[in-house]
């Protein structure tokens, strides 16, 4: 490292462009006690809707910290250890897929990315009714984030 090093806050637009080039992220949710829980979890940016989505079982710790308390933090890092965004924002978590094509069905499918997707989704939205899969739309009240700039 130099003595030049210093943190360059993020654009907003910055941000998001991080967000929408990485996959996995750290969500903190929080306990009843105000403890954070952190968990690594893979995600889906959408940009205008600025919503991330993912995917998660009803029982899992983190579907009901959220349903208790909505608020949460995404914390995504960049492609190198001196960058990364962060949205803060209140977090709404859908009911179980209860049938198989169901609208939270689709909308997990909708996740993949389209390379990913089955040409056939029938086994797919059994599994998502079979594990209680919901969906965890993470709506941003800020976006934001730094990076480091070492000058030349």
């Amino acid at each position: 490292m130099t003595k030049n090093a210093g943190p360059v806050p993020l654009t907003e637009a910055e941000a998001s462009e991080l967000l929408a080039a990485q996959q996995f992220g750290v969500l903190a949710t929080l306990k009843r006690d105000g403890q954070p829980h952190l968990t690594t979890m893979l995600y889906a940016w959408n940009t205008p809707e600025r919503i991330a989505r993912f995917s998660t079982t009803a029982t899992r710790l983190k579907a009901v910290h959220l349903r208790h308390d909505p608020r949460a933090t995404l914390h995504v890092s960049g492609d190198d250890a001196w960058s990364y965004a962060t949205l803060e924002g209140r977090a709404e978590v859908t009911a179980p897929s209860e049938e198989p094509g169901d609208e939270v069905g689709r909308e997990l499918l909708g996740m993949l990315a389209p390379e990913l997707r089955p040409v056939d989704p029938t086994a797919f939205f059994a599994e998502a009714v079979a594990e209680g899969r919901v969906v965890v739309r993470l709506s941003a009240d800020r976006i934001g984030g730094t990076r480091l700039d070492f000058g030349d």
